[in-house]
Parts: C-alpha cells; sequence; structure tokens
C-alpha cells in the first residue's frame, strides 16, 4: 500500500519511513505542510500520517483542507501536544486516529491496520475475478482457494497493477509505489518483480502486459 508520511522531524520520519518500507509498504515523505497539502491534493495514498506542527500549514490545517474538498483518505494526526481539548480538535476535524508523541511503533502499526480494514470494507473487501481472489482488508490473494505466496516487494507490485486493472502503469508509477517518490530505482528492478508476478499470476487467468515505452497493464479475467 502506499502511504503519505509528513513529518518535520528527519529522524522520526525516516524511522517511521524505514518500519513501513521494510512491510512492504511505498512511503512518500515530506516536511513541509503547503507541500504536503499540494502533494495529497494531486496524488493518491491509501493512508496518511500527518504531524500537527509543520512548517507553513500546520497539520489541522492541512486537514481541514482535505476534508472540505471531500477526500475520504484515512489520516493518522501525530503530535506532541496531549492536551484532551488537542486530540478533540483533530478528531472534529476529519482525523481518523490521533497519536501523541512519544509513541511505540507497535502502536502505530496496530493502528494503521485498523484504519486500513476499515476502508477496505466500504467499499468490499473481497474482489473476484476468475479463479483470482483478492482481500484488499487482508492483503490475501487466492488462486482456486489456493494462497500465492507473495514477498512483501511483489504484494506491493501487484496491489499497484490490480488496483489500476485495465490501465497503463509506468515503470516509474510501480517504483514509486514501491518504494516512495523520488527513490533511485533501476527500471530493471520492476522489470524483474512484474516477471515474477507474471509467473504466480499465470494459473488465476490474470495477465500482465507490456506496452513498450509506456509500462504495463493488468488484464483480469472476466
Amino acid at each position: 500500500m502506499r502511504f503519505a508520511l509528513v513529518e518535520d522531524n528527519e529522524t522520526l520520519a525516516n524511522g517511521i519511513a524505514h518500519q513501513l518500507r521494510d512491510q512492504g509498504h511505498s512511503v512518500d515523505v515530506l516536511h513541509d505542510g503547503a507541500e504536503a497539502l499540494d502533494f495529497l491534493r494531486q496524488d493518491s495514498a491509501d493512508l496518511a500520517i500527518i504531524d500537527v506542527n509543520l512548517p507553513s500549514l500546520s497539520g489541522f490545517e492541512i486537514l481541514r483542507a482535505l476534508r472540505l474538498a471531500e477526500n475520504t483518505m484515512p489520516i493518522i494526526l501525530l503530535t506532541a501536544r496531549g492536551d484532551l481539548k488537542d486530540r478533540v480538535a483533530g478528531l472534529d476535524a476529519g482525523a481518523d486516529d490521533y497519536l501523541t508523541k512519544p509513541f511505540d511503533m507497535e502502536e502505530l502499526d496496530a493502528r494503521i491496520r485498523a484504519l486500513i480494514r476499515r476502508k477496505p470494507l466500504e467499499a468490499g473487501s473481497i474482489v473476484q475475478a476468475g479463479a483470482l481472489s483478492y482481500d484488499r482488508a487482508g492483503r490475501r490473494l487466492q488462486i482456486s482457494g489456493a494462497d500465492v505466496a507473495l514477498t512483501q516487494r511483489e504484494l506491493a507490485a501487484f496491489e499497484c497493477l490490480f488496483e489500476r486493472a485495465g490501465q497503463i502503469v509506468s515503470k516509474t508509477q510501480i517504483a514509486d509505489h514501491l518504494y516512495g517518490i523520488g527513490a533511485e530505482i533501476e527500471e530493471r528492478v520492476v522489470e524483474v518483480y512484474v516477471s515474477r508476478l507474471r509467473k504466480k499470476l499465470n494459473a488465476g487467468g490474470a495477465k500482465i502486459k507490456t506496452a513498450r515505452g509506456l509500462g504495463y497493464m493488468m488484464d483480469l479475467p472476466a
């Protein structure tokens, strides 16, 4: 899945990003409030983790602007503020959860998992396409009822293509989904993951087509 992390403390931001990337997610890290708002208005993310105290715009201001624009992306606010009124203000502004610093990474992981489970259920957690079945909430792929073993990176690449089935997805888009925007990843790395996915999806009838010079497109069975 793809996360947006907005935190001006670079040490903390790097620590959170490292943890999420180790779990196979892609993470776009931003340090400035105004820059983050522009990014979140234009780029999709499955979940955003936003610090309250930021340069340019506060986390509250980013949150209010997104909700006014009817952006329903799940958002967790991070802050050193522990007062009840600040927590209430964040939730009233549209935050889905609120975590006070310092916090344990296991707690952040648990809250993220809870929000990830909640969001797919609204749109239908399990998607069936022929013999292929994908549980978005559990991040579980099956073919004819049997689990398909995917590494974390393979799963992230699958999600990137699966959620855009029928559309051409560039290698850059896949790399961004795997490692975050701006990561210096060679195209060959993306090609390797796509090649592995092709072999594992073949029995389920899902095809990953190559659009030369443009990228890839997943074609799902009816």
